[in-house]
């Protein structure tokens, strides 16, 4: 990573370095000049404690992830989540329809709601982060300030990596799914939060509008979709 774009987890301020490298191996924490402190503590933990951290959304560590390490796998944990996302509504779908046919099991697996599941989940996750993107530039905007939407994009991302516990939750299925359900997705949007206040250095209450206007538009582009689905189905047997 370049000099000059690191930050200090603590007090956000710029640094040159996270450590120095002397002889025979020997590293040396910089320290903060504004607030004396470690800028990152992080690059002597293990990855483990950083992704607890992280799970608790500690800033200091939203801060060290996406600041101070080149972690560029921000598609590829999208792709993994939206197919968890996907597993999860094609379960559904297919718990719905009851068989007790084992072959059914085999045939599911070539069927195309899998792949429309996957495809809703993809367009509600562009528009929930389109939505997010327009509300933080117009207020950016509105404050005389430019906005860089890539960082924005790629925090946002990395930050729904919560959406991997749904899988678990299909596997260990029980009565009170749709409230495991509820609190992943609150949780997912906590780190979207706490992501977004990183990268833009900005109050919890701008975050929190920008991630509540993102679900609003998110949730009434799934509600249209519904609508158009069941006129659909019902012209289609009008036929």
């Amino acid at each position: 990573m370049a000099p000059g774009l690191f930050k200090c987890i603590e007090c956000n301020e710029d640094a040159n370095e996270l450590h120095r490298d002397y002889s025979n191996g020997i590293l040396k924490i910089t320290i903060c000049s504004s607030c004396k402190k470690p800028v990152d503590k992080y690059i002597e933990y293990d990855p483990v404690i950083v992704l607890i951290d992280a799970t608790l959304c500690k800033i200091q560590a939203f801060r060290h992830i996406l600041f101070n390490t080149e972690i560029n796998i921000h598609w590829k944990l999208c792709v993994f989540c939206l197919l968890c996302e996907a597993y999860l509504r094609w379960s559904l779908l297919q718990g719905s329809q009851p068989s007790n046919d084992p072959a059914d099991i085999i045939r599911y697996t070539k069927e195309w709601e899998f792949y429309c599941m996957f495809a809703l989940a993809a367009l509600e996750l562009a528009v929930f982060c389109t939505g997010v993107l327009f509300i933080l530039w117009t207020v950016q905007r509105c404050c005389g300030s430019s906005l860089e939407l890539t960082p924005l994009l790629k925090a946002l991302l990395l930050s729904s990596y919560g959406k991997v516990l749904l899988i678990p939750a299909v596997i260990w299925e029980h009565d009170f799914s749709p409230l495991c359900f509820s609190l992943i997705r609150l949780f997912v949007l906590t780190s979207n939060s706490q992501a977004i206040r990183v990268i833009l250095n900005c109050s919890r209450r701008l975050s929190l509008l920008a991630v509540c206007g993102g679900l609003l538009l998110e949730t009434w582009v799934a509600q249209a979709l519904k609508t158009l689905q069941v006129c659909s189905q019902d012209y289609l047997s009008m036929l």
